[in-house]
């Protein structure tokens, strides 16, 4: 199993509800889950422990890997959360909550996009800006901004966010869809990634099992179609691991009826064992309920946004791991990268939520805060 989170933090909490900085700076780890060394379901009761809410002291910074720095890139967001960058350099963040695009460009912010139900993916193909939202894949024109013209239906409620990828040569469009429940029977276009024409024909279902995929993002080295999966509840804190994983075309992943390979659920024990038996293990686990969102890649390694735990009796996720590459594949496990969002796992408090991660092409890394309305960049020490 993934080490304990050794986060060596006093906590303590000011007159005016402010959480005071932490006595000693969070320690990075490295994590690795072995797929055949998982507990058994139920072997801890299943918990029920939201955050009590966001507090992050005055002037407070997250922490980041040996070799890098954070600043802070852009404040007065309403809940960011996915991020895409043009050619120009323009930062394109879908505002999920309140159903805005906007552009940051410099210090200007442009709203190309309003009144959207729950946008979250993004994708560029020439002057066009298609948008997952909630209920369909829309299109507006980029940079001009304008009415959203209806590509493609989707089915809403449950997981909402709808990413939105396309192939090297746009002609290909790459849709993730995540379940409606926990547990139940539902197939795709739920829990699955599908594929269509950028004019939304031509549908077909690419990966399926994924009980709620959200980042997409292309491998560099090798081509593959990689996403992020929030795994399902109530078997325990350490079951089930979420993961990031690449993607085969026609794969199949578990959901609902096995998890991290043919190991069964046992609320759905012998329903689908001809699908259990081709379940694909994930290329990557991540610790259980981290709730893994945002996925990007430069050429060494992936990134992922874990927003954080709920179903865990203490609090895990809440940073930003990085899964090192060679060769386009995973040296094994993860390492935290970006971390200082949780000061306690046994907690109530957390000083955010990570929700995006942006590879940018000048190298840095932008990671987006949705409860802050902030995104923060990294960069490499001079």
């Amino acid at each position: 199993m993934t080490k304990p989170l050794a986060l060596a933090f006093l906590l303590a909490v000011a007159c005016s509800g402010e959480a005071a900085a932490p006595a000693t700076p969070p320690t990075l780890q490295h994590h690795q889950i072995d797929p055949a060394s998982l507990p058994r379901p139920f072997d801890t009761p299943s918990a029920g422990n939201p955050p009590g809410g966001t507090s992050s002291p005055s002037n407070w910074t997250p922490t980041v890997a040996p070799g890098y720095r954070i600043a802070l890139f852009a404040s007065g967001l309403d809940d960011p959360r996915n991020m895409i960058q043009a050619p120009n350099g323009d930062i394109l963040v879908a505002e999920s909550s309140n159903g805005d695009v906007k552009i940051l460009r410099g210090q200007q912010r442009i709203t190309l996009a309003r009144g959207l139900d729950y946008p979250y993916g993004l994708a560029l193909r020439g002057n066009t800006l298609y948008i997952g939202c909630e209920n369909a894949v829309v299109t507006v024109p980029y940079p001009a901004g304008g009415a959203a013209k209806h590509i493609v239906s989707l089915p809403g409620g449950g997981h909402t966010t709808r990413n939105v990828i396309f192939n090297r040569d746009g002609s290909k469009m790459f849709v993730s869809i995540g379940s409606e429940s926990n547990v139940s029977r539902e197939d795709p276009p739920r829990a699955a990634v599908m594929q269509y024409n950028a004019d939304g024909s031509g549908a077909r279902v690419f990966a399926y099992g994924l009980r709620n995929p959200v980042g997409l993002a292309w491998n560099p080295k090798t081509g593959a179609l990689w996403t992020v999966v929030n795994e399902r509840d109530g078997l325990g804190d350490d079951l089930v691991p979420d993961y990031a994983t690449e993607l085969r075309d026609g794969g199949f992943y578990g959901w609902p009826y096995s998890y991290i390979g043919a190991n069964e659920d046992p609320r759905r024990a012998g329903e689908r064992r001809d699908l259990v038996a081709k379940a694909i293990v994930p290329s990557v686990l991540i610790a259980s309920h981290s709730a893994p969102i945002g996925l990007t890649f430069d050429k060494d390694a992936a990134y992922v946004a874990l927003h954080g735990s709920w179903n865990r009796a203490k609090r895990t996720g809440y940073k930003v791991i990085r899964i090192p590459m060679r060769d386009g594949k995973s040296t094994g496990g993860y390492d935290d990268f970006v971390v200082g969002w949780l000061p306690n796992e046994s907690g109530r408090s957390v000083y955010g939520r990570p929700a995006g991660v942006l590879a940018l092409a000048d190298g840095s890394l932008l990671v987006s805060d949705d409860a802050n309305g902030v995104i923060w960049r990294v960069t490499k020490t001079p």
